[in-house]
């Protein structure tokens, strides 16, 4: 069945309209503090109530998505055309930069550094802040941002949706991925599907205001210390400001121009960078580590993966870490859907992942990795910024240490900015195509997305002190009802990847219930 969509009214006014609410309250009781003590209680609850299952929808998810990728069903074309819309390099940058602003440089500058300084739970008997406590740290770090939280964004789901929309002319929206367990009944007038589209937006929405947020403190940070600009809030909204202006931008010209263009240049100077770090800085050091400290992660992923025994400490790292992803999948997925047109089965997998988690942690270990070299070299020369400025400080203080300091500096700020400005375009992109259905929606509302996602990084950051807590707090969640709705995927991705093959096999495309 065709479908043609506008504006879904219900689901924008319950999402829009909550984050627009959360906006409000958090500026009107910025002195009381409840809005801030409603998100940590929430927090404390999602926790303890579904850390456990986020853990292990990850875990199966990676497994399912790899079993089906290297089955005789990899070879699946998705999206009802035989060629890929767009070219192999620009594709892994797009996918890469949407989601990787997050930690491409506050997470990767500040987690392995952290992690080295207090070894966590997994790996006892290390002393922390040794030579022995590298691999721990790197390890820890590649599973926060590794396999399974690359797996949950657009392997199952990505494969439903396309399925879905280009094979069956559904709506490219949340919803479509519950239509085989509904059918055509959650497509229309659906309290259901009303529910699903809304809290997939608020999730992925809470997800990109993380990395907006994260943002302002660490540019207002080495802005203060490059140039002596204040940090206060009113340096954070300037800053939220410009963003919002780029990402708006960008996002109106749609993903084969403003999006395409962004990413794509933002990788290439994310790879001079790394050659240059590499060149001129702890090289041999950070590929050696890199590999020992793979091997250390591969070794212990199971272990890794399913850890229960230190839960608070989970709270603040890997579960935090798996609730953003689980909030940010069915509109990653939707994402992944619109720029994967013609490819296989395997090449979503293997890109989403593999490649992409593989780049991530080489990242890491070059952002992170000098970091933990300076400070064996030099003890507290960047623990004591960690300490005394928090995790914002971090990549002034690694960059500090490195050949051309300033400039170092300036190029790192200025990646942060358009990673972060890369996520939010193509969040807002892709809510506004949830909210009609359709591949190119209206300029006003992918600007409106922007701006309303900024606006709520903003109302975060006046919490003062305890921002970065309330950020992460927030971001989990809003996670609580995604990981309900991506529960199915588990066996609806096979049945529909077994579905498609049978109808490739025999030449066609006719519609066929998957019920």
């Amino acid at each position: 069945m065709k479908l043609t969509q506008k504006l879904d009214w219900p689901v924008f006014i319950i999402s829009g309209g909550l984050l627009f609410l959360f906006v409000i309250l958090s500026f009107i009781n910025s002195d009381t503090q409840l809005v801030s003590q409603w998100v940590d209680e929430s927090f404390a609850f999602s926790v303890s109530y579904f850390g456990a299952f986020w853990q292990v929808l990850m875990l199966a998810t990676f497994i399912i998505a790899i079993v089906l990728a290297f089955s005789r069903l990899g070879k699946v074309r998705l999206g009802n055309i035989d060629k890929p819309e767009i070219s192999t390099f620009r594709w892994i940058a797009i996918i890469m930069c949407t989601l990787l602003a997050g930690g491409g440089v506050f997470w990767a500058a500040a987690e392995p550094m952290y992690h080295f300084m207090s070894t966590p739970p997994m790996f006892p008997g290390i002393e922390s802040g040794t030579s022995e406590a590298i691999a721990p740290a790197l390890a820890q770090s590649f599973l926060d941002w590794g396999f399974s939280a690359w797996a949950i964004l657009g392997t199952l789901s990505t494969i439903i949706l396309m399925y879905g929309h280009y094979h069956k002319g559904l709506p490219l929206k949340p919803r479509t991925l519950l239509h085989p367990i509904f059918g055509d009944k959650i497509l229309q007038k659906s309290v259901v599907g009303t529910l699903v589209d809304a809290f997939s937006i608020i999730a992925v929405a809470a997800g990109t205001i993380g990395p907006i947020g994260f943002l302002g403190l660490q540019a207002a940070y080495g802005l203060e210390f490059l140039f002596d600009v204040p940090n206060v809030f009113t340096t954070h909204i300037i800053i939220i400001g410009v963003l919002v202006t780029i990402a708006s931008i960008s996002a109106v010209t749609g993903i084969h121009r403003g999006i395409q263009l962004l990413s794509r240049w933002n990788i290439i100077l994310t790879l001079v960078l790394v050659g240059l770090i590499l060149f001129i800085g702890p090289g041999r050091f950070i590929i050696d580590n890199f590999i020992g400290s793979y091997a250390v992660y591969i070794e212990n992923f199971l272990s890794l993966s399913l850890y229960r025994a230190a839960p608070d400490w989970l709270g603040w790292w890997t579960v935090f870490f798996w609730g953003w992803f689980i909030g940010y999948a069915p509109m990653m997925a939707i994402f992944v859907s619109r720029i994967s047109r013609g490819r296989t089965l395997r090449e979503i997998v293997l890109a989403v992942a593999i490649i992409a988690p593989i780049v991530t942690n080489f990242w890491f270990t070059v952002v992170g990795g000098s970091g933990i070299h300076f400070e064996l070299q030099n003890n507290g020369v960047i623990s004591g910024p960690l300490e005394d400025g928090g995790l914002p400080a971090t990549m002034m203080a690694i960059t500090q240490q490195l050949p051309m300091p300033l400039l170092m500096s300036v190029a790192f700020l200025i990646v942060t900015i358009v990673f972060v400005a890369t996520t939010t375009d193509s969040m807002s992109y892709t809510i506004s195509v949830a909210m009609t259905g359709e591949g190119d929606p209206a300029s006003s509302l992918r600007v409106f997305w922007a701006v309303i996602m900024g606006s709520a990084a903003a109302a975060l950051l006046l919490l003062g002190e305890g921002s970065i807590t309330a950020i992460q707090n927030f971001i989990v969640v809003t996670a609580v009802p995604v990981s309900i709705i991506l529960l199915p995927t588990l066996w609806l991705a096979p049945q529909v990847a077994k579905q498609l093959a049978h109808e490739q096999e025999q030449g066609g495309t006719k519609e066929t219930s998957i019920n």
